[in-house]
Order: C-alpha cells, then sequence, then structure tokens
C-alpha cells in the first residue's frame, strides 16, 4: 500500500532519470563552490615580501583579507560547522516532515548563503556566510542519496549512486577552472554571485513542485514516528470539542471534558520527546553496528586525505612543479580522474554483484593501489612524470565513491537511510576534512617543504585501505535483508542458507 500510495503522488514530470539529472546538477554547483573557493583565482595568496624590500599586496580572498596559512584553512572548513549541525536534523526532521520539501529548504539557505559571501567585508563575515553554505548543503547531502538509491532500477543501483558521487571530483574541479576565469577577469565576489543565480531556479523547483516520498517515509511511517511518545500526549483530539458531546443522562463530567483535550505545549513536547527518544535509538543502532563503523572509519581515514588535496592541491603544484597554471592543470586531471574513476567503480561493483563484501573489496584494493601510485607521483621530481601517476592514483581512488556510500545505505533498514548519511557525513568531515585542511596548513608552515607534506599526507591512504579491508571479513550475509532487518547472519548459522532461514 505505501509504495502504491508512493507512485500515486509523483509529479507528472517525474521519472528516475529526470530525478537523477536534476539532483546531479545541484550536487555538481555544491562541489563547485568548494572548487571555487580553493582556486587560485579566488583564493589568491596572501602578502609577501622580495629580498629587495618590493612587497606584493597579494590576490584574492588571502590578499584582500590579509590571512596566513592557517586562516585559510580554517575559511576552507567553516561551511562544515554548520553541514555538521544541521544534517543529523535534517535527517530528523524528514520522520515528520516531507524530505523533498526539506531539500527545498536547505537550496535557499544556501542561495542566500552563497550571495553573502560575495558581499563579505572581512574574514568573520565570510566565515559566518561558509557556515550557512554548510547549513543549506546538509538537507540535500542526508536525502538526495537515498531517493536515487529508491529510484534506480535494481541491478544499476551502484551505478546510479557512481553517477551522482562522480560530480564531486568533477564539481571540484570545474569550480577550479570556474574561480580561476572569474577570478582573474573580475574580483572574487563573482564567484560566489554566479554560484548563487545558478542555484536559484532549484530553489523554485523545490518549492513549486509537488513533493516525492522517501522509502521507509510513507504517511503512516511519520505519524507512527510522532505517536511514539507518552500515551496523554499521542491522543487524538478534535479540533472543537463541547460540553454537549460529554453530557451523558443530562449531566455534564467536567473531568472527561478536561482530560480528553491536553494542553498544546504538552501534545508538542510529546511528539518532540518521541521524536528525540527514536532518533537516540536508531543513533546507538548505528554505532554498534560493525559494518556501518568500519565502513566510516576508512571513509574518514581516506576523506581526510581527499579534502586535503582538494584545498592544497593548486597550491603544492604550483610550488613543486611551478606550475603557471596550476588551477586548470589540476581541475583537468581531477575532472576526468574523477569521473572515470567513479563511474567505473559503480559499474565494477555492479558488474560483480552489488554487494557489501564486495564493495568492501573494491574499496581496499582500490584504495591501496591508489595510495601507491599518488605517493610515487609525490616523489617524480619531473612534471610529466607527477601528472601521469597522479592521474592514476586519482583514477583508482575515486572509484570508491559509490561504493562506500552503497555500503552505508544498504547495511541499514529503509527508514535509517537519511540518518546513516547524515551521520557519515558529519564523522568524515568532523574527523576528515573539516581538520585535515587546517592541519596541512600547519604542518607546510612548520616544514616550508611542500613535497614532503604531501607525501605525509598521502601515507595516511593507507591506513583507510587497511580499515576497508577489515571489512571484507564482517559480513558473511552482503545484502541487507529487508524483512528480517539484519545484514549478519546469528552465530553458528552460515551464510550459504537462505535468508528466510536466517531471519527465522
Amino acid at each position: 500500500m505505501e509504495e502504491l500510495g508512493a507512485a500515486e503522488s509523483k509529479p507528472a514530470w517525474f521519472t528516475p532519470k529526470r530525478l537523477l539529472v536534476i539532483f546531479c546538477v545541484i550536487n555538481l554547483l555544491n562541489y563547485v563552490d568548494r572548487g571555487a573557493i580553493a582556486s587560485n583565482g579566488v583564493n589568491g595568496r596572501p602578502k609577501a615580501c622580495a629580498e629587495n624590500g618590493v612587497c606584493d599586496s597579494g590576490s584574492g580572498i588571502q590578499g584582500d583579507f590579509k590571512l596566513n596559512n592557517f586562516e585559510d584553512g580554517v575559511l576552507s572548513s567553516a561551511f562544515m560547522v554548520g553541514l555538521l549541525i544541521a544534517s543529523p536534523i535534517f535527517a530528523s526532521l524528514a520522520k515528520s516532515h516531507n524530505p523533498f520539501r526539506l531539500i527545498g529548504v536547505g537550496l535557499l539557505v544556501w542561495t542566500l548563503a552563497t550571495a553573502g559571501c560575495g558581499f563579505s567585508f572581512e574574514f568573520w563575515s565570510l566565515t559566518i556566510c561558509r557556515m550557512f553554505v554548510g547549513v543549506g548543503e546538509a538537507s540535500f547531502i542526508s536525502l538526495a542519496a537515498p531517493f536515487i538509491d529508491d529510484n534506480a532500477p535494481p541491478a544499476q543501483k551502484t551505478a546510479w549512486l557512481a553517477v551522482f558521487y562522480m560530480c564531486i571530483p568533477s564539481g571540484v574541479a570545474l569550480g577550479y577552472v570556474y574561480g580561476g576565469l572569474v577570478g582573474s577577469h573580475f574580483t572574487w565576489r563573482y564567484a560566489f554571485w554566479g554560484e548563487s543565480i545558478l542555484m536559484f531556479p532549484f530553489v523554485i523547483f523545490g518549492f513549486v513542485s509537488k513533493p516525492l516520498q522517501l522509502k521507509g517515509f510513507g504517511v503512516a511511517k511519520r505519524k507512527e514516528s510522532l505517536l511514539s511518545g507518552p500515551a496523554s500526549a499521542i491522543q487524538e483530539v478534535p479540533e472543537e470539542t463541547t460540553a454537549q458531546d460529554h453530557i451523558t443522562d443530562g449531566a455534564v463530567n467536567l473531568g472527561d471534558l478536561s482530560s480528553k483535550k491536553p494542553s498544546w505545549v504538552s501534545s508538542k513536547f510529546g511528539k518532540i520527546s518521541g521524536q528525540l527518544r527514536s532518533f537516540r535509538q536508531e543513533l546507538m543502532d548505528l554505532l554498534v553496528d560493525k559494518v556501518y563503523v568500519i565502513n566510516v572509519l576508512g571513509y574518514i581515514a581516506y576523506n581526510f586525505v581527499i579534502g586535503a588535496y582538494s584545498y592544497w592541491g593548486p597550491k603544492a603544484g604550483y610550488a613543486i612543479y611551478h606550475m603557471k597554471n596550476a588551477d586548470m592543470m589540476f581541475g583537468g586531471v581531477t575532472v576526468i580522474c574523477g569521473i572515470l574513476g567513479t563511474l567505473a567503480g559503480g559499474f565494477i561493483l555492479d558488474l560483480i554483484h552489488s554487494t557489501i563484501s564486495n564493495a568492501f573489496k573494491v574499496l581496499s584494493g582500490a584504495t591501496f593501489l591508489g595510495a601507491i601510485f599518488c605517493f610515487g607521483a609525490f616523489c617524480s621530481k619531473k612534471l610529466y612524470g607527477f601528472i601521469v601517476l597522479f592521474s592514476i592514483g586519482e583514477l583508482l581512488i575515486f572509484a570508491t565513491q559509490a561504493p562506500v556510500n552503497y555500503v552505508c545505505l544498504h547495511c541499514v533498514k529503509p527508514s535509517m537511510r537519511p540518518l546513516s548519511m547524515a551521520l557519515s557525513t558529519v564523522s568524515i568531515h568532523i574527523f576528515g576534512d573539516v581538520p585535515s585542511s587546517p592541519l596541512v596548513g600547519v604542518l607546510q608552515d612548520h616544514v616550508h617543504n611542500w613535497r614532503e607534506t604531501a607525501l605525509i599526507l598521502t601515507s595516511i591512504l593507507f591506513i583507510a585501505s587497511g580499515f576497508w579491508f577489515i571489512g571484507i571479513f564482517l559480513c558473511s550475509v552482503d545484502r541487507f535483508d529487508e524483512e528480517s532487518e539484519r545484514h549478519c547472519p546469528p552465530l553458528g548459522v552460515s551464510s550459504s542458507q537462505p535468508s528466510q532461514e536466517i531471519s527465522s
């Protein structure tokens, strides 16, 4: 019945492929913003003085606001603060509000915040606007992947996720190019204003179109979630209750009249407390799930490296190999390798059968080989050697995007997928790329050698590969059984037994 209701509620324009395309464009714009703020054209360079006493006032954000490397690293991570706080909130609100509308709200906040970045007048005003960019992105990051997984053909779920997550490297790379062009021809402020204008049509789309429903979040499900509070708070109360309704044998039972009309505050408190208890229980379920935890630990280590690569890559390339067009070079390599690698990871996992243990095999193997090539690239003394080795390395490490998110989605029951994605997003950012950019900035300020800094950073990819290698042995029943609600069999049960036997 729930699936029938969801189908009937689909708007006339809706097809799964159209939804995928729309979400891909939105995701692309999200990551264009990240690439743009990291580009030399927008980020710029700080003030520097030569030995002869001649000083360069700098350019871009660093030059205008006189930022050191640490402050610049903090600026790159500021939007994560809003994203970390808002992601679990939006995931929880999906139980009581339509998830599609929540995405529209988030895109509106994102649009206003990026416009505000262009009007910033000093470091802290820009930092606050970047935080609200994260708030706006939180709803989309938490809810878009479950929507795509719900609507993708069963045999192509990972491939569709790969197409969606392909927008991460391609968006960052396009952001490098976009920021470089806009920053050099106009000013860095125009880059943010342009992003805001490009996103605005999708804000209108989010509010005007008929909203869609997520699997596991039908009307009945939302009511059940809301009505999980105390009995006094969940009792259905008519909008109007009169004394005539309570007259029995000519007498008015005033006690019944007062007891059947609980206060608005009590009702709201019951709903909120029920939601909080449900959120806490689901959070604990995720934290004790070994498959989920080991997957996220690998993702944290991986994202620590990728976050620092995306932000400091153009600066490191310019310093080590004297790239005159570092934005274009890193942008071109990242966009090609990101698209091919991400798509390859998704299609390969579907080809070998998309299961959780196979996903861990792809994650571990691709990351280990990618780390070797990236490490070799930064050891190379020649620019062309670096480009070849780093391209192969990026091709391999980007193959992890679809499999890692496939595990996050399919190691939990459908109603927990938004929270699973939200907690994964929070974890990989708060322990991964949020601290990585400032820490790499501190390391570089200390060693003053971009090659050494890059090699130390790249070695962390081996840790990510190790976590995912452990994941191969944690799960013997690969695909989540939505009926029995478990993905690993009880002790003593063979993995070759059918799921029906396991669920008993």
